[in-house]
């Protein structure tokens, strides 16, 4: 089967760790399984056009890109990452009012 047809195959963030037969600690991924999936759609989506057309080259930047993923949660946690957009709302805001909009 091809790379992309064995994508198509995996479900879970432990599916694609297995496939790419990376080391992994179950509680990190158990805890984080959701954000590491879409942090490693958005390495993905950001290696783009400079994906290599070879699909073994493009399995190792697709391993080195999950790899990644799955460090940004070693360490850390969802919040801090922010991969989700409810993540980003909580975060302050600065919004500028002139003063001319300031009616005294």
């Amino acid at each position: 089967m091809s790379l992309e047809e064995d994508m198509e195959e995996l479900e879970s963030a432990e599916d694609f760790l297995l496939y790419f037969q990376l080391e992994f600690d179950t509680t990190v991924v158990h805890v984080n399984r959701l954000h590491i999936l879409q942090r490693f759609h958005n390495y993905l989506d950001q290696a783009g056009e400079n994906m290599p057309e070879d699909e073994d080259a493009q399995r190792e930047v697709y391993k080195k890109l999950l790899q990644r993923a799955y460090n940004d949660f070693v360490d850390s946690d969802a919040q801090t990452e922010k991969v989700f957009k409810v993540f980003k709302m909580m975060e302050p805001q600065t919004v500028f009012v002139s003063l001319g909009d300031i009616k005294t």
